[in-house]
């Protein structure tokens, strides 16, 4: 890439005369002016005065907490480029047909920051202005004249590279000796250390139309390994706050991934893009109504999340309604009023007809009683307002009526005596679940109460459609789901309920099901969702994986996921892919190899993971440590000290390496209850890596892998 002697003054006008000739140095003087301006909005917000603003202390905590979230937010990260991009546009926005109107200049970052006038020096990239810097093409230029890309060590802005949009065969630049068009690419290619970060100065065109869909609609994101996937998702979260702050700020947002692992590994994304607010969370945070003590075979756990449950689950509720029998008499005063039982029997109809929520009709039954005694007093010439009817709703003769009608349930109690009573089960799971299936499910040792129980994860999740029956559960305005296709009906139940009153991002891959009720296909799992609406978008380009690796890896496609199209790498760093067979003696079980393999990739600069079956951990656990080797558990920051990390299979998905060891394929196979799942668990172990894979086996490997 050659280096330019000065900046053109493009349409933002002529450079101011005291700014150093140099371009670098210019763009370096900009990012010192610019990380000053942020300084000084921070000190601004620090010295605010409410001493005097607020009515009450209430008030006070609440705008204290605003500004305290405020100063967070206004950090400036010393190892982030402030900005990583320039827009130089023909002509003002909106005045593209002006005659001789004076194009703007942009940059483009990670947060707004202004000068004292108000003029801003770095522009938000979720802005509309900013847009172009992620579709701006030699194709449409979409109005810019000139795109600058900048390359920076730590916090330190090294290089540059420009793209002339309307001159398209002009490419300049300085980087110290780089070759053309590196930075994209090197940006991407950057060693993963530590937790993920985010990829907003390298958003590609079909991720920045997902990242910027509205916030009525559902988007559901099919993405293979190393697509970018959750990266959009978690993007997608922070333009919604940016471009609709004020309605998401009343009504929430969740991001929720598959372990604790996982969402320690992404947590560090969002606060990088000045959201802090948002919230994480695992499914089982969510029905967390109990404790999980117990776990279930595949077979049950199957059954118990299938969406026919949620019928059984309805059955059982609304079994507890009784019909009344006799007469409701409200005695006031001197006088009787009489609700017959026939009329009470059509009051308990109608309300069941509507199937709104268990409790709500049972706070709506003793009103529904006493207007019918409201009647009767105005047809005696008695006149009574609210008052006289919230009195009679409150009356000992009334409640007594609601309780023997319309009795309280206990959700965890009632999913109790489902799973511990044959007979109980059998009456609302008829024609609903097969004698097998119900056999299937009941505890062989029931339980006597909530507390005793060994619940399963499964049995909490029917809980929590239980609970729903009963008390409608508060909706978010938005949730993102990652690693979605491990989830089973009822969970996604779960997770719809949640987002009922608003929308949803669905992130998975199909291909990378490893549950027993793994998804089969994103328009059966929107439909339990209950965003059977959503727009699907497929993502195949691949950025993180090199070409080797996963054109290894997709050798697994037919067998695992029939129809997908397979990653396509888009990465010029061929890295490195190696099959090495472990040679085992009667004096060795071959364990120093795999460990030798691990000392061969620290001598690179990254993370190095050595993924495992689960059951090989405790001997790999052993032999790292006597080799002396220091590792981490999944989702624990490295250092430049402790770079390895030991995972267990099970652990393996949505975390990434830039150096992975493999070990022993078969047996990550032979770990799962079937082939089709073990392949699939396989196929996730070999795309973790994002530079360089060696696969270690003494088995032969599994034969759709020859």
């Amino acid at each position: 890439m050659s280096t330019q002697s000065a900046d053109p003054a493009g349409p933002a006008g002529p450079a101011n005369p005291t700014e150093p000739a140099d371009p670098l140095a210019r763009e370096r003087a900009h990012l010192s002016s610019s990380r000053a301006a942020l300084r000084t909005m921070r000190k601004d917000v620090e010295s605010l005065d409410i001493r005097d603003v607020t009515a009450n202390w209430v008030n006070a905590e609440a705008l204290q907490h605003q500004i305290s979230e405020r100063i967070k937010a206004l950090a400036d990260l010393s190892d982030t480029p402030l900005f990583f991009g320039r827009l130089d546009y023909l002509h003002a926005p909106g005045a593209e047909q002006a005659e001789g109107a004076e194009g703007e200049r942009f940059y483009i970052g990670r947060r707004h920051v202004h000068d004292a006038a108000g003029d801003p020096m770095v522009i938000d990239w979720r802005a509309p202005v900013s847009q172009p810097f992620y579709r701006a093409s030699k194709r449409d230029p979409m109005d810019v004249g000139l795109r600058r890309r900048f390359g920076y060590t730590g916090g330190d802005l090294t290089a540059y590279e420009d793209e002339h949009l309307s001159d398209p065969a002009a490419v300049s630049g300085s980087d110290g000796g780089a070759t053309t068009s590196k930075l994209l690419q090197q940006e991407i290619e950057r060693p993963r250390v530590g937790p993920m970060r985010d990829i907003v100065a390298t958003i590609q065109p079909e991720q920045d139309e997902i990242v910027r869909s509205g916030l009525a609609g559902t988007v559901c994101v099919q993405g293979g390994p190393g697509t970018g996937k959750t990266a959009v998702g978690l993007h997608r979260v922070a333009y919604l706050l940016y471009a609709f702050r004020e309605r998401l700020a009343r009504t929430g947002t969740l991001v929720i991934g598959p372990n604790r692992s996982f969402l320690h590994y992404i947590e560090q994304v969002l606060p990088a893009l000045g959201e802090l607010e948002v919230k994480q969370a695992t499914v089982d945070d969510l029905v967390a109504h109990v404790e999980v003590r117990g776990t279930d075979d595949a077979a049950a756990a199957v059954v118990k999340g299938d969406a026919r449950m949620a019928e059984v689950l309805r059955r059982a509720v609304r079994s507890h309604v009784t019909m009344p029998t006799e007469q409701v008499v409200v005695v006031r005063g001197s006088r009787r009023w009489r609700v017959p039982a026939y009329e009470l029997e059509d009051i308990v109809g109608e309300l069941l007809e509507r199937d709104i929520r268990y409790g709500a009709a049972r706070e709506a039954l003793p009103q529904r009683i006493a207007h019918a005694v409201l009647v009767q007093m105005e047809r005696s010439g008695e006149a009574p307002d609210d008052r006289v009817q919230d009195a009679v709703a409150r009356n000992l003769a009334v409640k007594a009526a609601v309780k023997a009608i319309w009795p309280p349930v206990d959700p965890a109690k009632l999913v109790l005596r489902l799973l511990a009573d044959a007979d109980y089960l059998a009456v609302h799971a008829d024609g609903v679940l097969t004698d097998e299936e119900q056999k299937t499910i009941l505890w062989a040792r029931p339980a006597r109460s909530v507390k005793s129980a060994k619940w399963s994860a499964a049995d909490a999740v029917l809980i929590d459609e239980a609970t729903d029956l009963v008390q409608r559960t508060h909706s978010l305005g938005h949730v993102v789901l990652d690693e979605a296709q491990d989830l089973s009906p009822m969970q996604y139940r779960a997770v719809g309920r949640r987002c009922t009153t608003g929308s949803a991002t669905v992130l998975g891959d199909l291909a990378q099901g490893t549950t027993p009720w793994a998804t089969r296909s994103w328009e059966e799992a929107l439909a339990h969702l209950g965003k059977g609406e959503a727009v699907i978008e497929e993502l195949t380009a691949g950025f993180r994986v090199p070409t080797d690796v996963i054109t290894y890896a997709s050798r697994l496609l037919p067998h695992i996921a029939p129809g997908l199209t397979p990653v396509a790498s888009v990465r010029e760093n061929p890295g490195f892919f190696e099959l090495r067979t472990i040679t085992v003696t009667s004096d060795t079980d071959g364990d120093e190899q795999v460990v030798a393999a691990c000392e061969e990739l620290l001598r690179h600069e990254g993370s190095v993971g050595l993924i495992a079956a689960d059951a090989r951990v405790p001997a790999l656990t052993e032999a790292l440590s006597a080799a002396g080797i220091g590792h981490l558990d999944p989702g624990e920051e490295t250092t430049p000290e402790r770079r390895l990390t030991l995972v267990p299979a099970s652990l393996a998905k949505g975390l990434e390496y830039d150096y992975v060891v493999l070990d022993e394929p078969q047996a990550v196979v032979d770990g799962e209850p079937d082939e089709r799942t073990g392949l699939r668990r396989l196929y996730v172990a070999l795309t973790r890596a994002v530079s360089g894979l060696i696969v270690t086996h003494a088995a032969p490997l599994p034969p759709q892998l020859v």
